[in-house]
C-alpha cells in the first residue's frame, strides 16, 4: 500500500546516503516513475529530497537535514508493529513484511531488546486457526487490484443465496466480525455496495484501470452494511445458564436480564440464513421469543431436523 511504502522508503534514504530510484522500484515491485512520484510526495511533506547526478549519483536526503529516527516512542514502535504483524499473518503481503524490517533497522540493539520485550506484552494475530490459503490469495488478489486500480471480475453468491457475475471496482478491504468484505463500485448495481470475500468465486483482475472515484473514509454506516446482508432484525432470545460463557462470547453487551433461570439478549442481527444457523447451533439452549416470525421460521426447521432423524 503506498502509505506503508512511503515509511519504507524514507527509512532506507535514513539509513544510506543515497540510493538510485530503479533500485527501489525493484525492491517495491513497482515502476520508477511511481517511485519519483512517492520521492515527490515524501519532499512535499517537509523532508528535503535531492537527487545526485553522476556514475555515484542517486536519491538521498539534503545534506545538514537531520530527521530523529527515534522519533517514535518505544511503545509507539511496538504498537505500529504489533498491528502489521497482525495484519500480516492474515492478508500475507510483502510489504508489511519489508516495512517492519526497516523500521527494525532504524533502530540500535538497546531499543530492538526494549522493542521486543514491549511486543511481547499484545499479540494481534487476525488469521483463522485452520489454514485457509484461499481466502489468502482472494486478499492479495484484491489489495492488487485496489492498488492499480483495476477492476474485479468474478461470480458472488448473495445471503439469499442468488448468484450473480458482478464487475466491480476495488476501493478498501474492511475486517468485520472476523470477516473480510471488499468495498466496490458495482457495475450492474451502478452503486458502492460490500461484497463478503467468503462469497467471492472466479476471481478475476481486468486489466483496463479505472477512474478511481470519490469514497469517503468511512464508506458506509454499519446499519447499511447489515441492510445489504440482510434486513436486520431485532431479537430477544433466551438461553439457558449452562451457555453463559458461550452467551457471553457471542453477546457481550447484548445480555438484558435474566428471567426464571434463563439469560436474557436482545440484540440486531440481519435476518438471513446464517442467523438461522448460529440460533441452530444452541440447539435446545435457546428459545426466539421475538419475533414471531423467526420464532416459527426455527420451529418448522426443527421439525424438519426431527423427521431427518426419526
Amino acid at each position: 500500500m503506498k502509505i506503508d511504502r512511503l515509511v519504507a522508503i524514507l527509512v532506507i534514504l535514513l539509513g544510506k546516503e543515497r540510493v538510485q530510484a530503479k533500485d527501489l522500484a525493484e525492491k517495491f515491485e513497482v515502476s520508477v516513475r511511481t517511485i519519483l512520484r512517492d520521492i515527490e510526495a515524501i519532499n512535499q511533506a517537509g523532508i528535503p529530497i535531492v537527487t545526485f547526478q553522476g556514475a555515484n549519483g542517486g536519491i538521498g536526503i539534503a545534506e545538514g537535514y537531520r530527521l530523529d529516527k527515534s522519533v517514535l516512542t518505544a511503545d509507539e514502535m511496538a504498537a505500529i508493529i504489533s498491528t502489521l504483524q497482525g495484519i500480516d499473518g492474515a492478508v500475507n503481503t510483502r510489504t508489511h513484511a519489508v516495512l517492519m524490517d526497516k523500521l527494525k533497522n532504524s533502530l540500535t540493539m538497546p531499543q530492538l531488546e526494549t522493542l521486543d520485550n514491549k511486543l511481547n506484552r499484545i499479540v494481534i494475530d487476525l488469521s483463522p486457526w485452520q489454514d485457509d490459503a484461499a481466502t489468502r490469495e482472494k486478499l492479495a488478489v484484491i489489495l492488487s487490484a485496489i492498488e492499480t486500480c483495476k477492476p474485479l471480475e468474478f461470480s458472488y453468491n448473495d445471503s439469499g443465496g442468488v448468484k450473480t457475475r458482478r464487475t466491480v471496482e476495488p476501493y478498501s478491504l474492511i475486517l468485520k466480525a472476523q470477516n473480510w468484505y471488499v468495498y466496490a463500485w458495482c457495475t450492474l448495481r451502478n452503486n458502492f455496495r460490500y461484497f463478503r470475500v467468503s462469497r467471492l468465486a472466479e476471481l478475476v483482475t481486468l486489466e483496463a484501470p479505472f477512474i478511481p472515484r470519490q469514497v469517503s473514509p468511512q464508506p458506509l454506516p454499519e446499519r447499511q452494511l447489515l441492510n445489504q446482508i440482510g434486513t436486520p432484525v431485532e431479537l430477544e432470545l433466551a438461553f439457558i445458564e449452562e451457555l453463559e460463557s458461550i452467551v457471553e462470547e457471542f453477546f457481550r453487551e447484548g445480555i438484558h436480564s435474566r428471567r426464571g433461570g434463563r439469560i436474557i439478549v436482545k440484540t440486531t442481527m440481519p435476518e438471513n440464513r446464517g442467523v438461522l444457523g448460529l440460533l441452530l447451533s444452541f440447539g435446545a439452549g435457546v428459545e426466539v421469543i421475538n419475533p414471531p416470525h423467526i420464532r416459527q421460521k426455527m420451529a418448522e426447521i426443527a421439525t424438519e431436523i426431527s423427521q431427518i432423524y426419526q
